[in-house]
C-alpha cells in the first residue's frame, strides 16, 4: 500500500480511446458479469458500443496510474425543474475505483475537479444515486428524494372509475411518450428533463417484454403513461406518470383489466407521498428508502436563481454556510427577498441561521422542512428564524425517478 501511495497519478478527461478501460472498470466495480449481460439480452460488444455516446456527451474524468485507468467520475449535463424554475445540473454517475487504489483520495480529487468544472459551466446543483450515504455526506452531499415501493395482491384494490378516454400500448420510441414526460417535467418539482442519453439509460437494462401504455383523452391527447413488465403472474410497474386525475384513473383501470393475468402488482412511487390513502383498500405494503443525494455546487448562483414562496417578499435572512469541500461556498450570505427572488446584500439580517451545505441543499430542495432539521440539530437558529425559513420556502418534495 505504501508503494501505491507514493505513485504519481495523472488526471485527465477520458476520450473514446479510453472506452475499453472505462467499460472494464465499470463492470468490475459493479460486478456486471457475462451472465448478467446475457440475462438482459446484452453481449459484451453491445455494452461496448452503447458506451460511445456516454464518453461523447459526459464530462468523464479519470485518474491514471501510468497508462492504466484506476478511478473515474462522470457528470451528465441535464436540466431539472426546481420549484418551477429550470436549473442546469450535473447527474453524477460511473463513480468507480479499483479496490487496491481505494483510500488514496482519488475519488475526492476527481469529485473536486468535476464540481469545479460544473461551477464554471453554470451547473449549480449536482445529484447522484449513492452507493454509500456516509461517504458522500462527508463531502457535503445530502438525501433529497425517496423511492417508495408499493405492493398489492389484488388489482381491484385500486380505484375503479369510469373515464372518457382510452389506453393504447405503444413502442418505447413513441413521440407521445417523450412528449408526455417533457410536459410532466415542466410542472413537477425535482423532475429531470430526459435527453437522448437519459432515455437510453432509462431503457438500458429493461428486458424485451417491457411494455409502455399511454392513456389518451376522448379527444386523443396523451395524458399519462405506464411502463411495466409482467413476469410469473406479477405486474412490475417501473413508472407511472399522469398529467391529471383522469389519466391516473384510466391507468388504474388498465391495471385492473389485468386481474385474470396477474396475482400481484408491485410499483414504484417517487412523489414523496404514500399512495395508500388514494386506494380503495389501503391495506397494502409500502416501503420507503432514500434514493437520490444532492449538493449545491455554487450557493450564491443557486440562490439567485431559486424561487421562494409567494408571500416571502420583503423577508431578510443571513445564512452562515459550512462547506469544507468546496471553499467558495464556505461563507456568510445576506439575503433580501424581492418578489420571489433573493438578492445578495451587505446588510446582515436579525434572522441568522448556521447550517452545512448538505443541510442547505435538502432544505432548499424541499426534502426536509426547517422545523424538522432544527429538531435534528442540523440548523442553529432562533425559533423565530426557523419559522421564517419555513414560511419563505415552498413545501414540496422533489420527484426524481431517473437513475443513471
Amino acid at each position: 500500500m505504501e508503494a501505491i501511495r507514493n505513485l504519481e497519478f495523472t488526471i485527465r478527461k477520458l476520450t473514446i480511446d479510453d472506452l475499453d478501460q472505462y467499460n472494464e472498470l465499470l463492470r468490475y466495480a459493479f460486478q456486471v458479469t457475462e451472465k448478467t449481460l446475457r440475462d438482459y439480452g446484452w453481449g459484451s460488444e453491445d455494452i461496448r458500443q452503447s458506451k460511445f455516446p456516454v464518453l461523447e456527451h459526459k464530462h468523464v474524468l479519470g485518474c491514471f496510474d501510468g497508462d492504466t485507468l484506476v478511478s473515474q467520475f462522470a457528470v451528465v449535463p441535464m436540466d431539472m425543474n426546481v420549484h418551477s424554475r429550470i436549473f442546469p445540473i450535473g447527474f453524477i454517475t460511473s463513480v468507480a475505483t479499483y479496490p487496491e487504489y481505494s483510500g488514496l483520495g482519488l475519488m475526492s480529487r476527481l469529485m473536486k475537479e468535476s464540481l469545479t468544472e460544473m461551477r464554471s459551466k453554470g451547473q449549480t446543483l449536482a445529484i447522484l444515486y449513492p452507493y454509500s450515504i456516509p461517504l458522500y455526506r462527508k463531502r457535503g452531499w445530502e438525501i433529497i428524494s425517496d423511492k417508495m415501493t408499493w405492493r398489492i395482491t389484488d388489482p381491484n384494490m385500486l380505484v375503479d372509475e369510469e373515464v372518457p378516454g382510452y389506453v393504447r400500448r405503444v413502442s418505447e420510441d413513441s413521440t407521445d411518450l417523450a412528449s408526455l414526460h417533457n410536459k410532466f417535467a415542466k410542472r413537477t418539482h425535482g423532475c429531470l428533463f430526459r435527453n437522448d442519453l437519459a432515455w437510453d439509460e432509462y431503457w438500458r437494462w429493461d428486458v424485451d417484454d417491457t411494455t409502455v401504455a399511454i392513456y389518451y383523452s376522448a379527444d386523443d391527447r396523451p395524458l399519462g403513461y405506464l411502463v411495466y413488465l409482467i413476469d410469473e403472474d406479477i405486474m412490475y410497474v417501473k413508472e407511472m406518470v399522469c398529467l391529471n386525475t383522469e389519466a391516473k384513473k384510466g391507468l388504474f383501470r388498465y391495471i385492473i383489466a389485468h386481474e385474470s393475468m396477474v396475482d400481484e402488482v408491485r410499483a414504484n412511487n417517487y412523489s414523496g407521498e404514500p399512495i395508500a390513502f388514494a386506494l380503495r383498500d389501503s391495506d397494502i405494503k409500502e416501503t420507503i428508502r432514500p434514493y437520490i443525494m444532492g449538493r449545491i455546487v455554487d450557493v450564491e448562483a443557486f440562490i439567485r436563481r431559486y424561487r421562494f414562496a409567494a408571500d416571502a417578499d420583503g423577508a431578510t435572512l443571513t445564512l452562515h454556510v459550512r462547506d469544507p469541500f468546496l471553499e467558495w461556498n464556505n461563507k456568510t450570505y445576506n439575503l433580501e427577498i424581492q418578489g420571489r427572488t433573493a438578492q445578495m446584500t451587505l446588510q446582515p439580517s436579525r434572522h441568522q441561521a448556521s447550517l452545512s451545505i448538505g443541510t442547505l441543499t435538502t432544505l432548499l430542495l424541499g426534502y426536509k422542512r426547517a422545523p424538522d432539521l432544527f429538531a435534528l440539530d442540523r440548523i442553529q437558529a432562533s425559533r423565530e428564524t426557523i419559522k421564517l425559513i419555513d414560511d419563505v420556502l415552498i413545501r414540496k418534495k422533489p420527484y426524481i425517478s431517473d437513475y443513471l
